[in-house]
């Protein structure tokens, strides 16, 4: 009870401080002029001048001085462009200083009509209703935590997590109850019959409160999210840097949503715009404060240390934004507060949605197509919302922007159609290539149980990056040409010389378009594919890569060689279907060939029973037979079929089964031998020489 008696006396305080910030800024529309007399009827010399301007002479010398106006009006723009925009600074400038000497005048006219306001229905009763509208929010939010427990989440492996180790459940424990604060806070805005001054101070105030609870809420979801344990347990982030960032970028929402509900609230009380300047500038003075700690105590790394030209700097361009403000340059001022919180929301989107793809139980854990479509997606809303809100600040309407013909309009037009369509390109091609990555991840041959499998997806191996980086090519081609004609630059000059160009380069890069249409051809007889090997002419090795015109060979030595289509020709694949080792063995003369072939079966048998060997063999080794009688051995032929790229691995098996099979056999290889006989035997070779001429001789007479 305590507590809640002290929230309700800190309310009654922020109520009574906003009726005094009302009474201090007072209005501006008091003294409203009244209703113009109707027009009395023109003497009669304006009425014989009025007739004497539509004489044809008269008419033709204005429409000379029409015609010779606007040169010297463009003229005087360039020599005083420079001057105008001093002159409107200071303008700008006097303005706000002539307000705020008004102030106190001001003030008091807002007082009385405060009380006018205030006066039929009573102070306690305003006060009253104006409590219920800080309070009800956050006693309704209290009530639904303590009615509903956190969120718990049960996982495929059947472990419950909780807010702080799962997505999902911090998405529900910080939003939901914002929502319901937002609801709540409605309530007593609609509930109760406020008085047109304090409706719209009512209105103000819950605005900036159920902006205040959904920043609140926003940051402790993205440090929720950017502090998620991956999958190897380290963080992104550290808790305590995220902490601080969203301590100060809490703040100074806050901050930023109250004073904007302060000043809306000084409008309806009859304030000048020069004194709701006057006051926004000097509330501006807090959030350079806020900027300003932030910048000075940001936490930095183990090991660095926090540069202090880097603070200096940021100090100095925070000050230049203010006195940019001041002065009334809001074009330069949204450049430069873009340029500071757009690539840091992007960062932060971009951060937080990569958490929840990398998180170990996550929303987004193996959805690739929706990682990207939130990543992007995030992305593109924060543009598109930062363009149409640039737009709006330089006075562009829609409408306008619409039907509008002037150079500006027409600009305006296509620069933001330019930013959707190329959000659109970049959403797409990031969706394209996040799917074609994925089936490269899903295809790779090791996971292959098959060999139709493994077929297939060296196919896609081969073709699927083709395809990308001939669909990124489409793409921005096209979303070039459409952001060109949105700007209105005539593109059809630029397709047909485009097609006169590409005329011109092929005919000029003719050995380029050949490389390229043999390429295409090459793929579409699915001649090769990623991972097989093949001989082309002087060129062989392993196929590891395409482009567009050209094919990467690693040779099985190691280098690797680039080749053009156009110059493959034939092309012989080794890694097909199917291949037949044939092994050629010598044996003795005295071999016993049935007993041979019999050893050799079993040793085909032995390896169809390895299971290392038996998924790569098709046909087992087998003996063909008798190949031919050589000079010192009998040559027998052996054959096996196998897969392609396994035959070399078992025939070096299979032979050293066949050298330990055949010596414990008795079967002997037979090899060229040389015999070296001594001296009394190479006596008895020469008399056994002679003896056979001798004999030849004479049998030989008789046919002489």
């Amino acid at each position: 009870m305590g507590l809640v008696f002290g929230v309700a006396g800190v309310l009654q305080w922020l109520v009574s401080t906003v009726f005094v910030l009302a009474l201090a800024g007072a209005a501006l529309a008091q003294n409203a002029p009244s209703p113009a007399t109707p027009a009395a009827q023109p003497p009669a010399e304006v009425r014989q001048m009025l007739e004497l301007m539509q004489t044809p002479q008269v008419k033709a010398w204005m429409a000379t001085q029409m015609q010779a106006a606007p040169a010297a009006e463009v003229e005087d723009g360039e020599m005083s462009a420079l001057s105008d925009l001093v002159g409107h600074a200071r303008r700008h400038v006097e303005m706000v200083s002539a307000a705020a000497m008004k102030l106190p005048e001001e003030a008091e006219t807002a007082t009385q009509i405060v009380e006018t306001e205030v006066a039929p229905t009573g102070w306690v009763l305003i006060t009253a209703e104006v409590a219920a509208l800080f309070l009800t929010g956050a006693i309704v939010e209290l009530l639904f935590r303590i009615i509903v427990p956190k969120p718990r989440i049960r996982r495929s492996d059947d472990e419950v997590v909780t807010v702080a180790h799962h997505a999902t459940a911090n998405l529900l424990y910080r939003i939901v109850p914002a929502l319901v604060f937002a609801m709540a806070t409605l309530v007593p805005l609609l509930a109760f019959n406020w008085p047109p001054i304090t409706r719209s101070m009512a209105i103000a105030i819950a605005i900036a409160l159920i902006v205040a609870r959904f920043a609140v809420a926003l940051g402790r979801l993205l440090v929720a999210l950017v502090t998620l344990p991956r999958a190897d347990g380290e963080r992104q982030t550290s808790r305590a840097k995220a902490l601080f960032w969203f301590r100060r970028c809490a703040l100074f929402a806050i901050y930023f949503a109250f004073g904007w509900a302060a000043i809306q609230l000084m409008a309806p009380l009859g304030f000048s715009q020069g004194a709701r300047y006057f006051i926004g500038y000097i509330l501006g003075l807090g959030l350079f404060a806020i900027a300003v700690e932030a910048v000075w105590s940001r936490p930095v790394e183990e090991g660095e240390h926090r540069s202090f030209t880097l603070s200096w700097g940021l100090t100095l361009y925070f000050a230049l934004l203010w006195i940019l403000w001041v002065t009334g340059f809001n074009l330069a001022l949204w450049i430069g507060i873009y340029a500071v919180l757009l690539p840091r929301a992007l960062t932060v989107a971009t951060l937080a949605v990569r958490s929840l793809h990398q998180a170990e139980a996550s929303l987004l854990g193996q959805r690739r197509m929706a990682t990207v479509l939130l990543d992007r997606g995030v992305r593109a809303i924060i543009i598109t919302a930062a363009a149409f809100w640039f737009g709006r600040v330089l006075g562009l309407v829609a409408d306008r922007m619409a039907a509008g013909e002037t150079m500006v309009d027409r600009i305006a037009r296509g620069a933001i159609g330019g930013i959707v369509i190329l959000l659109a390109a970049d959403l797409l091609w990031h969706l394209a290539r996040a799917y074609i990555n994925g089936k490269l991840d899903d295809s790779r041959l090791d996971g292959a149980a098959t060999d139709e499998e493994k077929a297939r997806r060296a196919r896609l191996q081969t073709l699927l990056p083709i395809f990308r980086n001939i669909l990124a090519v489409v793409i921005a081609v096209i979303a070039a040409l459409m952001v060109l004609s949105g700007l209105g630059i005539q593109i059809a000059p630029l397709i047909a010389g485009a097609g006169v160009v590409g005329v011109a380069v092929g005919f000029g890069a003719q050995t380029i378009v050949k490389d390229v249409i043999s390429g295409m051809f090459y793929l579409w007889d699915d001649a090769f594919r990623v991972g097989e090997y093949i001989e082309s002419g002087s060129h062989k090795g392993v196929v590891e890569a395409f482009s567009l015109r050209s094919v990467k060979l690693r040779h099985h030595r190691g280098p690797l060689t680039t080749v053009p289509f156009g110059e493959l020709g034939a092309v012989k694949n080794l890694n097909r279907d199917w291949t037949i080792d044939k092994i050629t063995l010598n044996v003795t003369y005295d071999t016993d060939l049935v007993k041979a072939k019999k050893v050799i079966k079993q040793i085909g048998q032995q390896l169809l029973e390895n299971p290392d060997y038996s998924p790569h063999i098709i046909e087992t080794l087998k003996m063909k037979g008798v190949e031919q009688f050589g000079e010192f051995a009998i040559v027998i032929r052996l054959a096996m079929m196998t897969k392609p790229g396994e035959q070399f691995v078992i025939r070096r098996n299979a032979l050293a089964m066949i050298r330990n099979a055949f010596k414990e056999n008795g079967i002997e290889f037979a090899v060229p031998t040389v015999q070296v006989s001594s001296e009394g035997h190479e006596a008895e070779a020469h008399a056994a020489a002679a003896r056979h001429l001798s004999q030849r001789a004479s049998s030989d007479e008789p046919a002489a």
